[in-house]
């Protein structure tokens, strides 16, 4: 179970995000990207010592900058049946390609043309 494939599936469910500089941020996730950046929305943002909040209408978090996100349980149990539907069609043997490209040679391959050289 990777991150990215949580934080894809958590995409409209409401989740924490803890920043580095100990800002919280509450509110739904709209989007991410491949390298965790977040957009937020209907957010309440929290200062770091818990004193002060600002209701914010979206929030973009870039990546580096995020500390931990706390995510609700239902969303790790969609990407758990998830990954065990995709993994179900798998087993012994299974698919092995077309039975192109296999073992040495074929042609287009290396530099050379073969051990005599020239």
């Amino acid at each position: 179970m990777l991150p990215l494939g949580i934080l894809t599936a958590a995409q409209g469910h409401p989740m924490l995000v803890e920043l580095k500089n100990g800002e919280t941020l509450n509110g739904h996730l709209a989007n991410c990207d491949n390298w965790m950046n977040l957009v937020l929305k209907e957010v309440v943002q929290t200062s770091p010592e818990g004193d002060r909040f600002f209701k914010l209408p979206e929030v973009y978090v870039r990546g580096n900058n995020i500390k931990y996100l706390r995510i609700p349980e239902e969303i790790i149990d969609i990407v758990k049946e998830q990954q065990q539907a995709r993994d179900s069609g798998r087993g012994r043997g299974g698919y092995r390609g077309d039975g192109r490209d296999r073992g040495r040679g074929g042609r287009g391959r290396g530099r050379g043309r073969g051990r005599g050289g020239s």
